[in-house]
This record gives C-alpha cells, sequence and structure tokens, in this order.
C-alpha cells in the first residue's frame, strides 16, 4: 500500500483512516514485530499456545500487527557531498536519527518546493517537523533559492530549485513528512519512501504516460489551448482550432529548449511567445481576417502564464513574507511581459497593417458565434474539458478527476451565476468580480469538504476488509469493499491508477490464507512472510 498519512500508515488508498496504528518496534533479531505480544525469544515464541481465528475473532486488530517484516536501513551514500558532510557532522553530536531528520526535512523541502508547492504550507510542515524531534535549525524558502540552516546556523546548505506542477508528488511528499510527524513510520522508511517516490514506484500510471514526461505531455498543450481559448477569451471554433496548433508548437519548442538545457532555456519564453504571434498572425493575414487573436494569444499563453503565482504573492504579502511575495509577483509579472513582446514580435513579422491597428480591429471578432458561451450544457461543457486540461498539466491523478472537476464545476457556476446577478449593480466598480469570485470559492470548499468525508468513510471500510479487521464485517463493508475494489481493477485495466493499489488487492487473498494458517493450532506457520516487494506494499 503505497500511501501514507492520516492515522493509518498502511491505508491501501490514501483518505483511509485507522484507530489501531502502534509504533513499529525492534526485536532483538532483525526483524520488525507491530503484534500485540511481542516475544524475543523465538524459541519460546514457536512453542506457544495459540487460539484460532474464530477464538480471537473480534479482538484482533489488524492483520499488519501479525507481520513481520524486514528492517529497512536508508543508504546515506545516495545523498549530495555536501549532505552527506553535514549528516556525519550532526550524527556525531547528536546521534543517528537526529541526522536523518535533517536530511529528510530538506529533501522535503527541495521536493515540495519542486512540485510548485507553496512555501508557506512546507513552511509549516517544517516547524512540525523541527517541533517533534527537537532539530535546531532554521530556513529560508525564496521564489527559487532556497537555504537551510542546522545547529543554530553552524552549518548552511544552498538549493537552487527550478520548479514545475506536480500535484501528485506534493501529495505524496506531505503524506510522507505526516506519517513521520505521527510515529506511524521510522525516519529510515520515511527516506526510502522518498527515494522510491522519485523513482516512481508510488505514482500513477497514467502520470508516467503522458502527464509527467514527454512526448506524451505535448497532447496537453493543444487541449489547453483550444479549450481555453473558448470558455475564457471569446474564441470561436476556427479560434479553437488555431489555438491548439500554437499549443502544440508551443510544446514542441519548450520541449526542445528542455532538451538542450543551459542557458538557451532563459530564451523559452520569449521563443514561445514569438511563435504564437507568427502562426496565428499568418492564419489572420492570409487565411481570412476573422480570427479572434486575443482569444488565440491568451488561449495558448495561458500554460506559460503562472496566474497562480500572482494569487501566491499576493498571500504571501500578506502573510507578511515580503521579499518572498514581491519576488514573486514581479517575476510573474516580468514573465508575462516577456510572452506578450514576443507574441508582439511575431505580429509585425507577419502582418502588412500596423500591429497596433490589427489588434483593435480583431477584438470586433471575439464573443461571436460562441454556442458553448450562450448554451448552458455547452458552456460547463467547455469548461470541465478546460479544467480537465489544467488538472493534466498540474499532473492530478486521473482517478481523482471526478472530485476535482465537481468542486471546480461548484466554484464556477456559483461565481458565474453570482456574476450574472451583479453585473448590472456593479459594474462600474468591479464588486462583481470581488463579490462573486468570493462567494465561488465558498462553494468550491463547501462541496470539497462534503466530497471528502465521502470517499474518506468509503475507504475506511475498503482499508477494513484489506487489513482483515473484524469491526469490517458488515453489509455496508461489503458493498463499500466490491465498488472499491472494482473501481481499482478498472484503473489498473485503462493503467489510471496506481499498480500498487492493485496489488495490494491481489495479495489480500495471500493474507487471508497465511493469517488463518497462523491462528490454527495444527498448522506448524509461526508468521505471516512477505517477500520483499509485498513488504512495501504493506508499508
Amino acid at each position: 500500500m503505497t500511501d501514507i498519512g492520516g492515522e493509518d500508515a498502511a491505508a491501501s488508498i490514501s483518505g483511509g483512516n485507522s484507530s489501531d496504528v502502534e509504533d513499529p518496534k525492534l526485536t532483538s533479531t532483525t526483524k520488525v514485530s507491530f503484534g500485540e505480544d511481542v516475544i524475543d525469544n523465538e524459541a519460546s515464541e514457536s512453542t506457544r499456545s495459540r487460539p484460532s481465528l474464530r477464538d480471537v475473532k473480534g479482538k484482533l486488530k489488524s492483520v499488519r500487527h501479525d507481520i513481520s517484516l524486514s528492517e529497512r536501513r536508508f543508504n546515506v551514500k545516495t545523498l549530495p557531498v555536501d549532505m552527506q558532510r553535514v549528516y556525519q557532522e550532526l550524527t556525531d553530536k547528536h546521534g543517528e536519527e537526529y541526522g536523518l531528520v535533517w536530511l529528510f526535512s530538506m529533501r522535503t523541502a527541495v521536493e515540495l518546493h519542486r512540485g510548485w508547492h507553496m512555501p508557506l504550507l512546507t513552511s509549516k510542515i517544517l516547524q512540525q517537523i523541527k517541533d517533534k524531534f527537537k532539530i535546531r535549525m532554521t530556513w529560508n524558502l525564496g521564489v527559487v533559492k532556497l537555504i537551510f540552516r542546522v545547529e543554530d546556523g553552524g552549518f548552511e546548505i544552498h538549493r537552487k530549485v527550478p520548479f514545475d506542477y506536480d500535484s501528485e508528488f506534493q501529495d505524496l511528499y506531505t503524506k510522507t513528512a505526516a506519517a513521520l510527524v505521527g510515529g506511524h513510520i521510522t525516519v529510515h522508511e520515511a527516506l526510502i519512501h522518498q527515494t522510491e517516490i522519485k523513482k516512481g514506484m508510488h505514482t500513477a500510471t497514467s502520470g508516467q504516460l503522458f502527464q509527467r514526461n514527454y512526448p506524451g505531455r505535448l497532447l496537453l498543450y493543444p487541449w489547453q489551448a483550444a479549450t481555453c481559448a473558448i470558455i475564457f477569451f471569446g474564441g470561436s471554433y476556427s479560434d479553437a482550432g488555431v489555438a491548439a496548433i500554437c499549443g502544440f508548437v508551443a510544446g514542441l519548442l519548450e520541449w526542445g529548449i528542455g532538451t538542450v538545457g543551459g542557458d538557451f532555456k532563459i530564451l523559452n519564453d520569449i521563443i514561445v511567445g514569438l511563435s504564437t504571434g507568427i502562426i496565428a498572425s499568418l492564419f489572420y493575414q492570409y487565411e481570412s481576417p476573422i480570427y479572434c487573436l486575443k482569444g488565440i494569444f491568451l488561449g495558448t499563453l495561458y500554460w506559460f502564464f503562472y496566474g497562480t503565482a500572482f494569487v501566491i504573492g499576493i498571500l504571501e504579502i500578506i502573510a507578511g513574507e515580503l521579499e518572498t511575495g514581491v519576488t514573486r509577483f514581479v517575476g510573474v509579472a516580468i514573465k508575462t511581459f516577456v510572452l506578450s513582446l514576443g507574441a508582439a514580435l511575431g505580429m509585425s513579422l507577419v502582418l502588412s497593417d500596423l500591429p497596433y491597428d490589427v489588434w483593435y480591429a480583431q477584438a470586433n471578432n471575439c464573443g461571436k458565434d460562441n454556442v458553448f458561451t450562450t448554451e448552458a450544457w455547452a458552456r460547463i461543457l467547455m469548461y470541465l474539458l478546460c479544467s480537465g486540461a489544467a488538472l493534466a498539466q498540474y499532473r492530478f491523478p486521473i482517478v481523482n478527476y471526478w472530485r476535482a472537476l465537481a468542486v471546480q464545476l461548484a466554484g464556477y457556476e456559483v461565481q458565474y451565476q453570482m456574476q450574472k446577478i451583479l453585473v448590472d449593480r456593479q459594474k462600474d466598480d468591479y464588486l462583481d468580480n470581488a463579490i462573486s469570485n468570493i462567494v465561488g470559492a465558498v462553494a468550491a470548499v463547501v462541496v470539497s469538504e462534503v466530497i471528502a468525508y465521502v470517499v474518506d468513510n468509503i475507504l475506511y471500510h475498503y482499508n477494513a476488509r484489506i487489513l482483515q479487521r473484524q469491526k469490517s464485517d458488515s453489509k455496508m463493508s461489503d458493498f463499500f469493499y466490491q465498488v472499491t475494489a472494482f473501481f481499482v481493477r478498472l484503473n489498473h485495466f485503462f493503467r489510471m491508477g496506481k499498480k500498487a493499489d492493485y496489488d495490494v488487492l491481489q495479495l489480500d487473498k495471500k493474507l487471508r490464507q497465511q493469517r488463518a494458517e497462523l491462528y490454527d493450532s495444527y498448522h506448524s506457520r509461526e508468521s505471516i512472510n512477505l517477500d520483499a516487494n509485498e513488504e512495501r506494499l504493506l508499508f
């Protein structure tokens, strides 16, 4: 079971809860026992009188308490040299755990930052780790540059971390940190789990196929460009087609520039903007001057406009993080300017008239013959398609799309309807935008809480069945188990979910058989035995 978090460190799918998690205790052998009665002497354990499974029914906790797991230790030699050096100094002064926890903290911050996590939330996680393990460390999480200090500034490590959207990595690293702080896993297990996440061992197959890596990720650029051009920027079907072409070319350019790397990456925004301006202007100049260039430009460049950066920058300024907030806000403003400048240059290279005159002329083509902004069903459909593209850009697991889309749709529709009500009263002071956005955000939060409550309860029963908690024997638990198991198999068939979730389902039969043998007085089994991969699944 690859997801770890909440109260159940062995939940087979994230979101389950448990009330029977206990801290692993090392025995005198090389095994870890989750049993309630830990006996150091293996000889005496083999001669104990075992009750049958039927006799103890209702008194047992989950199957995890009957399993012996081999001890796993993190290899520090896999880390950069500067981290190894600081780790060794900390270990010599304060012991191994102190040094490992500091390593875990730094790796957590770096990877969350790389996945476009809010620095305010990352700092909160680091503070929880610091308080739990009494680590004397401080940090400075900038927009790109991260600084970590330990031992009252005695050691300081700098990292320059470029960021990209990765919702799944954010979720996994956050849950790993929560499990460590909650005492459900050891620091060795936490560090090993982080390494496995980086290798893609705990992520959805769909993310590995096309959401996370090229060339599959190329499909997302035209998808988002076309849908955004229509739903947000007044484009028509024709505009969406041109935007899709521009988006595909922009994706190819970003992939190529990223492959070349080095200083050439500095030119990414200007080149993408230039290509978009040239392609859209070619259609406008030589095919027909009916296109909404605004819709094409903004739909294509929407991928590169870090709109969330504006919001996060303002939030950081309000929270008192002035240096980071102002830096982020100015940085994204300059990025937007460079993209726009590239598009303007592209127009000037192709158009026979002045770009200024064409820009005002093309505004008359926007918002016309657009069924997706006039028919309610079509508008909602196009919004969901556009939202799906944004989720894919953010590498959100496909199996959870339905939850995210429900939240987004609730916020969007409430905002849309509220703005229609207020537009005539507040259009001059723009309060219609402010009020509708606030009410829409509230609606989205309420819907997300309701969905989370329902899903958590369903997964609780599914996890209880997988972990063989006797209290899970009920018709409701069986129903929830069967439904969830069906979707796990379905997701595995279409290669959308985590392979580990399916493997856990396959492991269920083996665990039940071995546990029955363990509590059979006439059977020689002394423990439930798993291979290395099966241990990883249970962890």
